[in-house]
C-alpha cells in the first residue's frame, strides 16, 4: 500500500477519528506487528499538536504465555504501574486511539473464564476511574492489517504481503478512505447518518419487533425520552469525534428487562479468540435465559456470565443489510467491521450519553431510567437479507424501519 495513501488514513484517524486538539495528549493501543503504520500516527499527532503520544504496545504471544502459567489470583492483582495509568488516563483524559489487528485466533483455546476473573477483580479496583472519565475524553478504534488476521480473511492468499495488502485495501474502502479523501467523505456520511437518527427519534418508538425466515422472532422494549445516534459523536467538553471507522449503525440503548423471544445470528462472533457459529440467544423478561451455538458454546454461554448485566441487552444498532462491508462479501473475524456489516445487538453495558442531558443525572439515576450497566459489551450480528423490523410509537401506531434486511424509508 503507498505510504501516501497511509499517511492520509493516519490523517483521517487523528483529525476525524479522535479529533485531537492541539495540548491533548494520546494514548495509542496498538500491536507489536504494525509498529510502522503506529509511528505514522504517533507523528501525525505530534503535526497536530499533541502533549504526548504514549503508546501501550501488545503482543498474543506474550498474553498466550501469561494466561497458559500465569496464577489467575496474581494475574488479577492490580499492580501500582496499571492504577497510575488509570489515575493519568483519569485526571489528564488523554484521547485514545486503538488501533486494531487483532489475530482472530489470536486467544483460542484460553480458559475465558480466566479472562472474566481477571477482568472482575481488576475492576474492583479500577472501575471508578473509568466511570469518572466516562464521555469526558475522545476515542476512536480503527482497522490496521495484521498478518494473521489477513490470512484469516484471505485464506486463498498464500503470500502474506498479498493478503495484507487485500485486507489494507478492504479496510480503506469500507473506512471511505481508499480515495484519499477520508476527512471529507466522513463528512458526508455523518450528515446522512444524523438525517436517519433524527427520523428515528422524531418517530417516539416505545419498541421494536425483529422477524427473519431464520427463526428470527424478538420485541425489544425501549427507554422514553433514549435516542438514536449515529456516527460522531460530542464528549463533555463539546469535542465532535469518532468513535468507530468505519461505521454505519444507527444505535439505541433499550430498556432493561423488556426483551422477548428468540434471535439468530446472522454472522459468526469472534470472542476471545473462539469462533462463535450458527448460533441463537432466547430472551425472557430482557434476560438472555438460554443459548444454543453450532460451534463455541461454551464461549458464548460465557458471555452471559461476567456479572448481573452482561445477560441483558445494551444496544440495539440498525444497519442495512446493503452497507459497504457487507457488500465486500467478506466476513473480517473483527467486531468493528462485522458489526457494521448488518443489524446488530449487544450483551452487556448500554450508553449512558444517550438519555438527554445525561450529565445533570447520576449514574444511579440513568441505571434507575433502564439503561443496563455491565462489565462487557458484546455485539453479535442478526442482520439478514429479509429482516423486518417494525416500530411501535408510544401512542400504538406501527412504522415499518427495516424491511428486506434495508432500510425502509
Amino acid at each position: 500500500m503507498k505510504k501516501s495513501l497511509l499517511k492520509k488514513y493516519a490523517e483521517l484517524l487523528v483529525r476525524s477519528g479522535i479529533a485531537l486538539k492541539r495540548g491533548q495528549s494520546v494514548r495509542i493501543v496498538a500491536r507489536l506487528e504494525i509498529e510502522e503504520f503506529t509511528a505514522m500516527v504517533v507523528e501525525e499527532c505530534y503535526k497536530r499538536g499533541a502533549k504526548r503520544v504514549v503508546v501501550s504496545w501488545q503482543s498474543d504471544l506474550v498474553t498466550r504465555a501469561e494466561m497458559k502459567r500465569g496464577k489467575k489470583e496474581n494475574l488479577a492483582k492490580v499492580l501500582p504501574m496499571e492504577e497510575a495509568m488509570e489515575k493519568w488516563l483519569t485526571d489528564d483524559l488523554p484521547c485514545l486511539l486503538w488501533l486494531d489487528s487483532d489475530d482472530p485466533d489470536g486467544m483460542a483455546g484460553l480458559d475465558v473464564s480466566k479472562f472474566a476473573y481477571i477482568r472482575q477483580e481488576k475492576f474492583k479496583v479500577l472501575g471508578h476511574y473509568r466511570t469518572e472519565r466516562e464521555n469526558k475524553y475522545q476515542w476512536c478504534i480503527a482497522g490496521v492489517p495484521g498478518v494473521k488476521w489477513a490470512q484469516k480473511v484471505f485464506p486463498e492468499e498464500k503470500s502474506k504481503k498479498k493478503a495484507v495488502e487485500k485486507l489494507w485495501q478492504a479496510i480503506l474502502e469500507t473506512s471511505r478512505a481508499a480515495d484519499g479523501n477520508g476527512i471529507k467523505n466522513w463528512e458526508a456520511h455523518d450528515l446522512d447518518l444524523k438525517k436517519r437518527c433524527d427520523y428515528l427519534n422524531s418517530l417516539k418508538l416505545k419498541s421494536l419487533h425483529y422477524t427473519s425466515s431464520n427463526g428470527t422472532d424478538l420485541t425489544v422494549g425501549l427507554i422514553p425520552g433514549v435516542i438514536f445516534l449515529g456516527g460522531g459523536e460530542t464528549n463533555l467538553g463539546g469535542v465532535f469525534y469518532q468513535p468507530n471507522i468505519p461505521s454505519e449503525e444507527c444505535f439505541t440503548s433499550p430498556m432493561k428487562g423488556e426483551a422477548e423471544g428468540i434471535v439468530y445470528s446472522a454472522k459468526p462472533l469472534s470472542y476471545n479468540g473462539v469462533l462463535i457459529e450458527n448460533f441463537w440467544v432466547r430472551f425472557e423478561k430482557g434476560k438472555a435465559v438460554e443459548v444454543h451455538a453450532e460451534k463455541g458454546e461454551e464461549a458464548l454461554a460465557s458471555i452471559l456470565t461476567l456479572d448481573e448485566g452482561s445477560a441483558y441487552l445494551g444496544e440495539c444498532a440498525l444497519v442495512p443489510y446493503d452497507s459497504p462491508i457487507n457488500n465486500t462479501g467478506l466476513l473480517f473475524y473483527n467486531t468493528l467491521f462485522d458489526e457494521n456489516a448488518a443489524c446488530h445487538l449487544a450483551l452487556g453495558r448500554g450508553f449512558t450519553m444517550l438519555y438527554p442531558e445525561f450529565e445533570k443525572y447520576s449514574e444511579e439515576e440513568l441505571l434507575a431510567k433502564g439503561i443496563n450497566k455491565s462489565l462487557s459489551h458484546v455485539d453479535f450480528m442478526i442482520g439478514s437479507k429479509d429482516l423486518s423490523i417494525v416500530g411501535t410509537t408510544v401512542d400504538g401506531k406501527e412504522v415499518a424501519i427495516f424491511k428486506d434486511g434495508n432500510w425502509a424509508f
